[in-house]
């Protein structure tokens, strides 16, 4: 375990990180009265999460391989990290959907049925707990590893 602390570090302070910005979400009222801009704005997490994974890998880099870093090993470091990250993921979307914005589905539904983007049964099959939860366990590793490997390109220093 000692070995991927740093890795356990990073994932753990990426979930922490994905919470203050879901509370941000919030609280600039794209969970509500502003949820029309949600779809756009919630991208920019992306540029985050990057940011993390860069952070996390220089960290990597830094103090487990004394400066030095093959790709390889940036990349198995920014896998633990997707590991890490996408088993935390189901704590993340419950708390966010249970603590931080529980209305958030019923605000979603409604703007998608009343801008006729689906029809009240699909808004419901979609935006529900399960199925974010499904989503994401999908998309962070997915997201995880692409970040990783392009990442570690860029972290690499022989």
């Amino acid at each position: 375990m000692k070995k991927f602390a740093i890795e356990i570090k990073w994932a753990i302070l990426f979930a922490v990180i994905q919470l203050v910005w879901m509370f941000g979400e919030r609280i600039a009222g794209l969970h509500d009265e502003n949820i029309s801009k949600h779809a756009i704005v919630t991208n920019f997490f992306a540029i985050v999460a990057v940011v993390v994974y860069v952070v996390a890998l220089l960290d990597k880099r830094k103090n487990s391989f004394n400066g030095k870093m093959t790709w390889i090993q940036g990349f198995i470091s920014g896998l633990i990290i997707t590991l890490g990250v996408t088993i935390l993921t189901p704590l993340t979307q419950y708390l966010t959907i249970e603590v931080i914005t529980p209305h958030y589905f019923e605000n979603m539904i409604d703007y998608a049925v009343a801008n006729g983007l689906k029809s009240q049964e699909e808004a419901e099959a979609y935006f529900n707990l399960r199925s974010y939860m499904i989503q994401s366990i999908i998309f962070a590793p997915v997201m995880g590893i692409v970040t990783s490997a392009i990442i570690a390109i860029f972290t690499r220093k022989k």
